[in-house]
């Protein structure tokens, strides 16, 4: 077993704060990584907080990590010490099923391992995330990170940039397509990144007038304020697919009404409400609704070799262990541009 450094928090009331536990001793097929950066995801909030209703304690969060491999089993043919490796949001699934066969383990039918607030195929040993400084991993669940790309800035890549690359890959985003991305921040900004990598043409939506510079910096073609109502109107069926990155409550019928005929709205944000959606948002235009997590290990892997390729990477901001309580805060209030990483050389 090995002594592991972290911070966690202890209930869904309690502060982060130090904590250290255990991780499993290397096995023939596993590699063990000194993690250097980790991004902060919202999503890391909604568990710590227990707003999902499935949160286990004690918690260590973080999916998104990327580090330099310290060690490798003995069966280990995918990494080599010294390489630079990540971990996203799985660190295991059943290997079994058709999804896992199909290289989608994001949607495992049996039983997936989230790399924290989620259990080891045993469905009994909780699994400890990346606000820590080493983690475990089987290597058919580590990602090979170039060293061409700026490390800090590649770690949100491993939640923020898989969430929006797997749409607009699945829903074949191109030249020829325009689409929109609903909501900038951690999601959004990836969504334009790569929206605009594939040649589309992207616009902006957004509830504050205050982000038009940023989405033209990021690539956007076009800004819409989601509450001029006159904008929404001559947007009407402007979109062959809308991405929703949109985590708090807002009208997706007014969404709806500026997708073309055959479009599609994603949804990879998540509202604490359920949306009202009214058929007649959808029946005219055959509109479709859809949802979309993370990518698959080889999907992953495909986005960070495209974003070695064309030098994309998150926008960050640098924050130190002991400041991530601060960093919470912030983020329920929007105030980061686009993610905070947590430089783990400081816990």
């Amino acid at each position: 077993m090995l002594p592991t450094k972290a911070y966690a928090v202890q209930n869904e009331t309690s502060p982060l704060a130090p904590f250290e536990f255990h991780r499993r001793a290397v096995g023939d097929n596993d590699i063990l990584i000194e993690i250097l950066y980790c991004g902060v995801c919202h999503s890391d909030i909604h568990q710590a907080r227990g707003e999902w209703g499935n949160s286990i304690f004690p918690m260590v969060p973080g999916h998104e990590i990327v580090g330099r491999v310290a060690k490798v089993g003995a069966q280990v043919t995918s990494f080599k010490v010294d390489d630079l490796a990540g971990v996203g949001c799985l660190v295991d699934s059943c290997r079994s099923c058709s999804s896992c066969k199909a290289g989608e383990e994001q949607y495992c039918q049996k039983h997936i391992s989230f790399t924290y607030n989620g259990t080891e195929q045993d469905q009994k040993t909780p699994t400890q995330g990346g606000y820590s400084s080493q983690v475990v991993v089987d290597q058919k669940y580590a990602l090979q990170v170039s060293k061409s790309l700026d490390l800090k800035a590649v770690a949100p890549l491993l939640c923020a940039g898989i969430t929006t690359y797997s749409p607009l890959k699945h829903w074949k985003v191109g030249p020829k397509s325009r689409i929109a991305i609903l909501g900038l921040g951690g999601l959004g900004h990836m969504g334009v990144k790569f929206g605009k990598a594939f040649g589309a043409h992207v616009t902006v939506i957004s509830t504050s007038k205050s982000k038009e510079a940023d989405a033209k910096r990021l690539g956007a073609d076009a800004f819409l304020v989601s509450t001029e109502a006159d904008a929404v109107q001559k947007a009407a069926e402007s979109f062959d697919l809308i991405l929703d990155t949109v985590s708090a409550e807002h009208d997706l019928n007014s969404v709806l009404s500026m997708i073309k005929l055959d479009g599609t709205l994603v949804l990879v944000g998540v509202p604490p409400k359920a949306p009202e959606i009214h058929p007649f948002s959808l029946i005219p235009r055959r509109r479709s609704i859809a949802g979309s997590m993370i990518g698959g290990i080889k999907e992953t892997q495909e986005m960070l070799d495209f974003c070695a390729e064309n030098g994309i990477v998150s926008d960050i901001e640098m924050i130190a262990m002991k400041d991530i309580n601060t960093a919470y805060a912030r983020m329920i209030k929007g105030d980061v541009r686009y993610r905070f990483v947590i430089d783990l050389k400081t816990l």
